[in-house]
């Protein structure tokens, strides 16, 4: 059965039109943007977050004890292995639709939709999560320094559920920014990713002078005893199915590790801004590996600090590396801390959206979504409705949802869509090995389909609660496509996409 035929089983978007997009013959283009060096910093923008410094305490004190520092380089191993995948297919198909253009190349429009709804469940949650967080260390910054909110709004400031009126503006301000165009957004991102990790080099330095080899000796702490609250729906699949429903052991340093995955997320959103980079074959394969790279070096030794400084049995849960500090007398690195953290969350939020608003552009230029979501303001060059679409639905669900429990929902997501990828990179070796390619996974056959068993590995390590969750997402996604996009997709008509006329073609090209 040919590409082009009108069942949405077997259609495929065309590889030139899918390059189209990036050489200039695209049908609504975006501009040039980003250099190499601002790929890496994209990359470090979105990956390092609120989360290094109080993911590490937690892990550490409720499922891996000092073994958390395994539990990154695991996460950190699985994510290199995804992200060389990620880099071969961004490197053939650069274009701002990232793994759900891959998938409509290589596997065909069904199987596209499906990787395109993952990646918004896992975009939006994290970017409404992340947001709420940002929140609540914003609050706890303004607070320790000494700041009184004015009594009508301090209830609504710095909560975790419920109406907030930081968490509003974060997200008003960065969906201004984005909407305002990619140069002023990159801007304000290379500042901020500058300064936090001023912040987070001072953590490092100030925490190895407490650090005690001591508190590592327990590595891999003996497995606890299941207590009353541990049910079968929040327990780890593969621990339940093994015995060991509880925490520590080997069984909590894997189970660890398929929470921490959420730390990496964000390499992936470096191949959405593939359609506006530099020399993208080249610059976007570099960005995602290098940002990836200095991240899992950065996470592993902030860790080790954790950890090193405090006894796991010790740790605070609410706040573990500032009490930390606390402890060791250093009450000063607190407000670093959360300055950090303030400075990570902003470019955490920035990119997230920006991430968002390219796939569900990409996906509204192919008819999945109403088209006109695809639009190019002339003036601000960027697709000025989809954000702001974006903006408000983020908005809406991190003010109504509780989204702070949903984290993992976001690693699910994530681990779906790495799977998707990493079986693209065997089918198109095979079906198009002519492609031209920038970049080339090393060792293919074998660190692909590693890719995939580390993916499922930690899939299985997920709560089943999280499973049923996911499995309700994509049915209301099957539901939607089946409703509109399979009628509306540009494909639907005969099985060929219309060409690029003179109005549509990318006018602000460099």
């Amino acid at each position: 059965m040919p590409e082009g035929h009108s069942s949405s089983i077997v259609r495929r978007l065309p590889p030139s039109e899918a390059t189209n997009r990036w050489t200039g013959g695209a049908r609504h283009g975006l501009p040039r943007a980003y250099g190499p060096m601002d790929l890496v910093v994209m990359g470090v923008g979105v990956m390092i977050g609120a989360g290094i410094f109080s993911l590490a305490g937690r892990q550490a004190a409720t499922m891996a004890g000092p073994g958390v520092v395994l539990s990154f380089m695991i996460a950190g191993i699985t994510s290199l292995l995804v992200a060389f995948c990620f880099a071969e297919l961004s490197s053939a198909l650069p274009t701002s639709g990232s793994a759900y253009t891959f998938t409509y190349v290589i596997f065909g429009e069904v199987w596209a939709w499906a990787v395109g709804w993952a990646l918004v469940l896992e975009l939006l949650l994290a970017g409404a999560g992340v947001s709420r967080v940002w929140s609540l260390y914003a609050a706890q910054l303004l607070t320790d320094l000494g700041v009184r909110f004015p009594e009508p709004l301090a209830p609504f400031i710095g909560r975790s559920e419920g109406f907030d009126l930081f968490t509003l503006f974060i997200l008003l301000l960065m969906t201004g920014v984005i909407t305002l165009g990619t140069r002023i957004g990159l801007r304000a991102l290379r500042i901020i990713v500058a300064a936090k990790l001023l912040a987070i080099g001072a953590v490092i330095v100030v925490g190895v002078t407490h650090f005690d080899q001591r508190n590592l000796s327990a590595i891999p702490v003996p497995p606890a005893p299941a207590g009353p609250s541990v049910d079968a729906l929040h327990s780890p699949l593969l621990g339940l199915l093994f015995g060991q429903p509880g925490a520590f052991g080997w069984f909590g340093i894997f189970a660890a590790s398929a929470v921490i995955t959420f730390a990496y997320i964000g390499f992936d959103v470096v191949a959405t801004a593939a359609e506006e980079a530099e020399d993208a074959p080249l610059s976007v394969p570099k960005g995602i590996i290098r940002s990836l790279i200095v991240t899992t070096v950065v996470y592993i030794a902030v860790a080790l600090v954790m950890v090193g400084m405090i006894s796991y049995d010790r740790i605070d849960v609410e706040a573990p590396l500032a009490n930390a500090f606390r402890a060791a007398g250093e009450g000063f690195m607190v407000h670093v801390i959360n300055l950090g953290a303030v400075l990570g969350l902003t470019t955490v939020v920035l990119v997230l959206l920006v991430g968002l608003t390219r796939v569900m552009f990409s996906m509204a230029r192919d008819g999945l979504f109403p088209r006109s979501l695809a639009k190019v303001d002339r003036r601000y060059h960027s697709p000025t409705r989809v954000t702001l679409l974006i903006g408000g639905v983020a908005i809406v669900v991190a003010e109504f949802v509780p989204v702070l429990t949903l984290e993992p929902l976001v690693v699910i997501g994530t681990l779906f869509v790495f799977v998707a990828v990493a079986a693209g990179v065997l089918r198109m070796r095979r079906t198009m090995p002519d492609l031209p390619r920038g970049f080339r996974v090393p060792f293919s056959p074998f660190v692909p389909m590693a890719s995939i068993a580390a993916c499922l590995w930690l899939l299985v390590n997920l709560q089943i609660i999280t499973w049923l969750y996911f499995a309700a997402w994509m049915a209301v996604g099957l539901l939607v496509y089946l409703l509109y996009g399979r009628h509306n997709s540009v494909l639907a008509g005969n099985g060929q996409v219309p060409p690029s006329g003179p109005g549509l073609r990318g006018r602000h090209r460099r």
